[in-house]
């Protein structure tokens, strides 16, 4: 669906649920020239990453997928390795409490990568600097990322779930600044765009999600464009490129 000499668009944040299905997510991307997605679990279970790893492996157009680990279990690596059996499993997300669990050493053995909103401390980044980290959601009140932590290069930020909670009155006001000061601090090439579909249906819309992400970003070069609509995403996850079906 790209046009040759670009990135493939990707919307580097989206879910699914039994009732909001693969096959309900892709027309959508197909008529918004989007090439593919990396789906996040919103359920943290082992069950529900295996689920979405079977999903993917059915849909060429699901890129990668985020999963769940326990990363305070001794035993992580268990599920990791079965997890890295599909070739789609990209890494995990994890909600930190105080305490740095010992999973992010095997995360950062493996290449995987680690989407983090609530609980985020800049030690993850510090500690593991092999570690690929994300911060989910910046430009919302579930994440804040000051410029300062752009310093990390292996940091970095995912403006996704602008409407989520206002999905017909989202306020531009009140996520443009973070979001512009998350774009002047990371550069287009570690900042990356996810609608959060489907949390804001059935009220708002996956196209509203992307017109308040552009409205956010404000002008912008066509080559910015690229990287904030998929070629970050595609270098974060190492997502191959090739057509999607």
């Amino acid at each position: 669906m790209s046009a040759p000499g670009v990135y493939p668009r990707i919307d580097s944040h989206q879910h699914f649920t039994r009732e909001y299905t693969p096959s309900l997510l892709y027309p959508i991307l197909k008529r918004n020239r989007f090439d593919g997605s990396v789906v996040v679990t919103s359920v943290l279970t082992v069950e529900e990453s295996r689920w979405l790893l079977s999903l993917a492996a059915q849909h060429d157009f699901i890129r990668a997928v985020v999963g769940w680990a326990d990363l305070a279990d001794p035993r992580v690596g268990d599920v990791l390795d079965e997890y890295q059996r599909h070739p789609k499993f990209r890494g995990v997300c994890y909600a930190f409490d105080d305490a740095l669990p010992p999973g992010l050493v095997a995360l950062e053995r493996r290449d995987l990568t680690l989407d983090v909103s609530a609980g985020f401390t800049p030690a993850i980044a510090e500690k593991y600097p092999g570690l690929r980290v994300v911060l989910d959601h910046v430009g919302t009140a579930r994440a804040i990322a000051p410029p300062s932590l752009a310093h990390h290069p292996n940091l970095f930020a995912k403006i996704s779930g602008l409407i989520t909670h206002a999905p017909t009155h989202w306020n531009l006001a009140e996520f443009q600044p973070a979001v512009q000061s998350a774009l002047a601090a990371f550069g287009p090439q570690r900042v990356m765009f996810g609608s959060d579909w489907p949390s804001y249906l059935p009220v708002g819309t996956w196209k509203e999600a992307l017109a308040a992400f552009t409205q956010a970003i404000g002008p912008q070069s066509l080559e910015t464009r690229e990287h904030l609509l998929g070629g970050t995403a595609r270098r974060f996850y190492r997502i191959e490129t090739g057509s999607a079906a």
